[in-house]
Order: C-alpha cells, then sequence, then structure tokens
C-alpha cells in the first residue's frame, strides 16, 4: 500500500500538505522505516550549536521539534490502533502546543530524544505490518474528521518529512 492508495476522504484536508511530502516510492511499512533513517541521519548532521536556537521568540527549538514528533506519532499510532481494531469512538483532537510548551524537550540529550524517535517508529512499524489490507483501509472519526488508519501512517511520514523541511529552511 502506497501513499497513491490514498483516497480524498480518508484524511483531514489540514493533513494534505503532510501527505503530499511523502514518497510515492515505497510502501507504507517500508516508507516508515526508510523515513526515521533517512530523518535521524540528516540531525546527526546538524551542527551541535544548532540545537538549542529558536529561529524567532516563542519558536521550537529543533529538540522541542524532536520531541514533539515523538508525541504525535505516538498519538497517531494509537488512533490507528484504534481505527484498525474497529472501535468507531470519535477520537478528540490534542493541543500541541500544550504538549511543546510542557514536554521540555529542550532539556533532554539529543541521543536520548533520537533513541526514542527510534523506538517509538519501529513499535509504529510492527503495528502496521501487523495490519491486513481491510484493517489498513478501516475509517474512523479523529479530531472531527474521517481519517483511514492507512491514512494515518502516511500522516506519520509526511508530519515528520515536514519537519524536517522546516528545519532546512529556518533552522540551518
Amino acid at each position: 500500500m502506497k501513499i497513491t492508495d490514498i483516497q480524498e476522504g480518508e484524511y483531514a484536508p489540514y493533513q494534505k500538505m503532510y501527505l503530499d511530502l511523502v514518497s510515492p516510492e515505497w510502501a507504507l511499512a517500508e516508507e516508515l522505516e526508510v523515513s526515521v533513517n533517512n530523518f535521524v541521519h540528516f540531525v546527526r548532521n546538524i551542527p551541535m550549536d544548532k540545537f538549542d536556537y529558536r529561529y524567532a521568540p516563542g519558536k521550537w527549538t529543533i529538540k522541542d521539534i524532536i520531541q514533539h514528533l515523538i508525541d504525535t506519532e505516538r498519538i497517531f499510532a494509537y488512533r490507528a490502533l484504534r481505527i484498525s481494531r474497529g472501535d468507531s469512538t470519535p477520537l478528540p483532537g490534542f493541543d500541541e502546543a500544550q504538549y511543546g510548551d510542557t514536554a521540555r524537550g529542550n532539556e533532554r540529550h539529543l541521543t536520548a530524544l533520537l533513541n526514542e524517535l527510534s523506538l517509538v517508529r519501529h513499535s509504529t512499524i510492527a503495528l502496521f505490518k501487523s495490519l491486513n489490507d481491510e484493517e489498513l483501509k478501516r475509517t474512523g472519526t479523529a479530531s472531527g474528521y474521517t481519517i483511514s488508519v492507512r491514512a494515518l501512517g502516511f500522516a506519520i511520514i509526511g508530519h515528520q518529512n515536514h519537519h524536517q523541511k522546516v528545519f532546512e529552511e529556518r533552522y540551518l
């Protein structure tokens, strides 16, 4: 299952910008693995003096954003699990700013953040590999929008790619 299989109506309109950043080259589980490896490699090549840098007052640091990626992936994977299991309970949104402001990502060591991101991603990969086509196509409601399990997986990738692009444009 590739990003090109995703249909309009399987994701919230605001997620299109993330899904557009996913490569059509790989299937979902492969892209989850390839993208995190590429991201970790990219981050490890960022100069050390940039990890605590804020490009404007009130903006997150690179370490804060890595923590944000970890938190968001956990939430998206949880949503994917619930929807894949046929849970039709509408799932609430979350306040990413509140999470970012309280997560203390900038206080953490970069290696710890990257290790946690890798561990979370491997858990996410195991989840998506365990799902069959029917489960991946299931839809539910999250943040008031219809979303499919497979779109959640690709949104994880696209969200990470979006922030890598932000690093390149505003932090380096």
